[in-house]
């Protein structure tokens, strides 16, 4: 992985897509909840690391960091579902989406402080 502190936002956009089709290759064979839950943390911190930098103010960086969750739910959440609770899961899909997004808008603040505090030469744009 690239150094997220000093890259563009399209190199930022560009190594935070690549992590959520990594993180897709390797869930095609099944995935667990622990695991996906492992996934989006990840990502919030890669995505936390390299937002500091990047000259915008903290809503819009929230909403893009949320934005990559999304997408990494939207390509990855299905396969730790078993196969005989598709049915059940496409009902319950938009609402675990939604549980999974506000999760993570909370997360981000911790997630935040722990980056700040591992880096404090970094401040915030």
């Amino acid at each position: 992985m690239a150094d997220l502190v000093r890259l563009s936002p399209e190199a930022l956009a560009e190594e935070l897509v690549r992590f959520v089709a990594n993180a897709k290759a390797k869930a095609r064979g099944g995935i667990t909840v622990a695991e996906f839950g492992q996934l989006v943390v990840e990502l919030l911190r890669l995505s936390v690391t390299g937002l500091e930098a990047i000259p915008a103010d903290g809503p819009a960086k929230k909403a893009w960091a949320l934005g990559v969750v999304a997408l990494l739910f939207d390509s990855v959440a299905g396969f730790a579902v078993p196969v005989y609770l598709q049915p059940f899961w496409l009902l319950a899909r938009p609402a675990v989406r939604s549980l999974v997004l506000a999760a993570a808008g909370g997360a981000l603040e911790q997630i935040l402080g722990m980056v700040r505090a591992a880096a404090p030469e970094v401040k915030p744009a």
